[in-house]
C-alpha cells in the first residue's frame, strides 16, 4: 500500500466527503474501493442500451441541495445541475385520483381541499427555518441544539407524526397518504418517532430546497466530489478491497465509509470485544429490491398530473401503507409492497434518447430477501398505470440479497445502512460521545450507519473527518469547501 496522511475506505457519497475534506486541510489523502469505479449509491450506467443511463442506486436528492456540506460546497457552481420537477412527489392512490406535493406549497394546500390549511401550518415554520431545521436533523445528535425554538417545534411535530396523535393532523385519505409516503422512506413500521422525523424533514423539503435530480443522473455528483479530491493531491485505488486494517498502518487517520459488518472483518480480533460486540448487534432494518427497465414512452398514469412528479410512492391509503410496512418490517413478504418510482426523463430530458428512457423503482421487502422484484414491481405499476408492461422493452431486477453482493455496505439489502429506529438513529453505531471515532487510535467509521443516517447529504464523511482532523492532526478548524 502507498503511504498517505489519510485513508479512506470506500468512495460511497460519506468517503467523497470526508476526503474532501481532508484533502482541502492540506493533508495526502488516497481511497480505495473494492468496486471498479467510484461512487457506491452514486453510481449511474448503461444497462440495455448504451444511450441510456440508470442510476444503479440513488436517483433523487434533496439533501444535494439542502445539507451543510453540500451548501458549502456547491454542486452547481461545480457543473453539477440540480434539475428541480414542478411536483416534488406524487401519491397516487386506489381511486385512481393523486395526492401530489407541489414544489410549490401553495398549489399543494389548494390541491389537499380540506386538508390545505393543515398542511400549511404543518410545513410553513419548517420552511421559514429551513436551514435550521436540516441542521439540525443532519446533526451528530451528541449536542444541545443551537437553535432551541426550532428544535422543540421540530420535536413537537415529530411527536404528533411519530405516534398516533397523528390522526389529528390530517384528515383526508390524500392528505394522510401524501405525509405516510414520506415517512416510508424510513423503511420500517409506521407510525414511529424517526418516521416522523422523516416526514418532516423530506416533506417540508419538498416545498423548499425540492427534490432534485441531478443532470445526467446521480454520477455526476460523484464526479464533482472526486474532482475536487484529485485538484487536492488526492489518489483513487478502485478494484482493491481491503480485508485487513493492518494493511493500512502507514496512516496516521483511517476512515471507514462501511458498514459497522465491514469494520469488524477489516478489523478483526484488534478492536475491543465491548466495542465489537455493539458492531456485531448492530441492526439492519428491512431491505430495498431494485427493478430497472428500458421503456419506448413516459409511465402512462392513471392521473396525469403523476407523470410531472420527480418521485412517486404506490402504497394506497395510509393504513394499507403501514400493513405494508409492518409486514416487511416483520420479515413477511408483503404481496403489494410500498413502491418508490423515478421517470428520471420526466425531470431532467437529457435522460431520454430515440424514443427510449429509463424507469428506476425500489421495492421495500424483508432483509436478506431473494425474491425476484421484476413481477412485484411491474404488477404494482401497472395498477396505478394500466399500459405500462406494453411500454417495458428491457428490464432487470436485483433482490435485496444480490444488492448486498453489489455493495456490501447494503446488508441485506439494507440502503439506510442501519435500522431507521429512534434509539439507533441517536446511538448509532454504538453508545459512544464521539459516534465516529474507534476505540482504535486513528480509526474512524464515516458511513450512513452513523449520524446522521441514510441519504446522499455527505455529513457523516464531514463530521467524522473534522473530529479526526482535531484528534489526529490538531487541526479545529474546518478549511473551506467553496470551489
Amino acid at each position: 500500500m502507498t503511504k498517505a496522511d489519510v485513508t479512506i475506505v470506500g468512495t460511497g457519497p460519506n468517503g467523497l466527503a470526508a476526503a474532501v475534506v481532508m484533502a482541502r486541510a492540506g493533508l495526502q489523502v488516497q481511497l480505495f474501493d473494492g468496486h471498479h469505479e467510484i461512487g457506491g449509491g452514486l453510481r449511474t450506467t448503461s444497462l440495455f442500451d448504451t444511450d441510456i443511463t440508470h442510476d444503479v442506486c440513488a436517483a433523487v436528492h434533496p439533501m444535494a441541495a439542502a445539507s451543510r456540506f453540500f451548501r458549502e460546497f456547491d454542486l452547481p457552481s461545480r457543473g453539477v445541475r440540480l434539475c428541480l420537477p414542478e411536483v416534488s412527489y406524487a401519491h397516487p392512490l386506489p381511486d385512481g385520483t393523486a395526492a401530489l406535493a407541489h414544489h410549490d406549497l401553495e398549489t399543494t394546500c389548494a390541491r389537499l381541499g380540506a386538508d390545505g390549511e393543515s398542511w400549511r401550518r404543518l410545513m410553513t415554520p419548517l420552511l421559514e427555518h429551513s436551514s435550521a431545521v436540516v441542521d439540525l436533523a443532519l446533526s451528530h445528535q451528541r449536542a444541545v441544539p443551537r437553535d432551541l425554538l426550532v428544535a422543540v417545534r421540530f420535536a413537537a411535530r415529530t411527536l404528533a407524526l411519530g405516534t398516533r396523535l397523528g390522526r389529528r393532523t390530517l384528515t383526508t385519505e390524500a392528505g394522510k397518504a401524501l405525509l405516510t409516503g414520506v415517512a416510508a422512506h424510513a423503511v420500517g413500521r409506521l407510525p414511529s418517532l424517526a418516521s416522523g422525523a422523516i416526514a418532516l424533514l423530506l416533506g417540508h423539503l419538498a416545498h423548499g430546497s425540492g427534490w432534485p435530480l441531478p443532470e445526467g443522473g446521480s454520477s455526476r455528483i460523484a464526479e464533482a466530489l472526486a474532482a475536487d479530491i484529485t485538484a487536492h493531491g488526492g489518489v483513487f485505488h478502485t478494484g482493491c478491497r481491503i480485508d485487513d486494517l493492518r494493511q493500512l498502518r502507514e496512516s496516521k487517520a483511517v476512515l471507514f465509509d462501511t458498514a459497522p459488518k465491514g469494520l469488524l472483518q477489516a478489523a478483526g480480533d484488534l478492536l475491543p470485544a465491548r466495542y465489537a460486540g455493539h458492531l456485531s448487534r448492530f441492526r439492519h432494518g428491512p431491505g430495498a429490491a431494485k427493478a430497472d427497465f428500458l421503456v419506448n414512452a413516459p409511465i402512462p398514469w392513471k392521473d396525469p398530473d403523476v407523470g410531472l412528479a420527480g418521485t412517486v410512492h404506490l402504497g394506497g391509503t395510509q393504513a394499507q401503507i403501514r400493513h405494508q410496512e409492518g409486514l416487511t418490517a416483520a420479515g413477511i413478504a408483503a404481496p403489494e409492497p410500498f413502491v418508490l418510482v423515478v421517470d428520471p426523463a420526466v425531470t431532467d430530458p437529457t435522460r431520454a434518447r430515440g424514443g427510449k428512457r429509463p424507469v428506476w423503482a425500489y421495492a421495500h421487502v424483508p432483509n436478506g430477501s431473494s425474491q425476484d422484484p421484476m413481477p412485484l414491481v411491474q404488477a404494482r405499476i401497472e395498477q396505478y398505470a394500466p399500459g405500462f408492461t406494453d411500454t417495458v422493452v428491457a428490464g432487470r431486477g436485483i433482490s435485496a440479497r444480490d444488492y448486498e453482493a453489489y455493495n456490501p455496505n447494503y446488508v441485506g439489502g439494507d440502503i439506510n445502512g442501519g435500522a431507521v429506529t429512534l434509539k439507533q438513529s441517536v446511538l448509532r453505531p454504538a453508545p459512544r460521545v464521539d459516534p465516529y471515532r474507534t476505540p482504535l487510535r486513528g480509526v474512524y467509521l464515516c458511513s450512513a450507519s452513523t449520524p446522521p443516517g441514510p441519504g446522499v447529504h455527505g455529513m457523516s464523511g464531514y463530521l467524522a473527518a473534522r473530529s479526526a482532523l482535531r484528534h489526529e492532526f490538531g487541526i479545529h478548524t474546518a478549511p473551506s469547501l467553496a470551489p
